[in-house]
């Protein structure tokens, strides 16, 4: 997956499955794609802040980044997130779900740590390497408008994966989270030493 790919994955019906394919999931799944776009491929920080109520929130669960409300947030997406993005940063979609008022979207996301990430990665220094992690992000809409953002990712990976973290006697992987998503013939329970005690075991 290392390569020149574009920036923001285009979805198709094989990537994106919606548990509802009314008008309204299709409005929803739109905006949310608008919204990343203007995020991480048109770096506007104004056409992203339109996607979204006048008092939106965005928490980055594992560093505790974003902002609530307009100005917080306005203030972190100008300085602290659109531009501090590594340049071939990409988004490859896996899954998904849409209901009602939410959209649930599961992805690989790609950079090379080429510039300090305030939002991912405060206080470190580029370190020059490629990362994989898959991510997902839980957004709430409100009066068709984006409300509020929760994302989440494995931050320990990350860490693996820019040599900041030795995952030596630890149940902790790098780049290897990203291939088992994408790749279900991969081996499981690889750091579970004791899976070797329960073959042959009656089941």
């Amino acid at each position: 997956m290392h390569g020149p790919l574009a920036k923001v994955q285009p979805s198709s019906a094989d990537d994106r499955r919606t548990m509802t394919t009314d008008n309204q999931a299709s409005d929803l799944s739109a905006l949310w794609e608008a919204h990343c776009r203007h995020e991480f491929a048109t770096r506007d920080v104004n056409a992203t802040m339109s996607t979204m109520v006048p008092e939106p929130y965005v928490n980055h669960i594992p560093t505790m980044t974003g902002g609530v409300g307009h100005d917080q947030l306005k203030r972190f997406y100008v300085y602290h997130f659109v531009n501090s993005n590594p340049e071939d940063t990409k988004l490859i979609p896996i899954s998904r779900t849409v209901g009602k008022d939410r959209v649930v979207d599961e992805m690989l996301f790609c950079f090379t740590h080429t510039r300090e990430i305030d939002w991912m990665l405060p206080g470190i220094e580029p370190t020059g390497k490629y990362v994989e992690i898959p991510l997902v992000a839980i957004v709430t809409f409100q009066d068709d408008k984006i409300y509020n953002e929760h994302i989440y990712w494995d931050q320990a990976s990350v860490l693996v994966q820019i040599g900041k973290l030795d995952p030596a006697g630890l149940p902790v992987a790098g780049i290897e989270t990203a291939r088992k998503l994408v790749d279900k013939t991969l081996p499981s329970n690889t750091m579970m030493h004791a899976w070797a005690t329960s073959e042959g075991k009656p089941i």
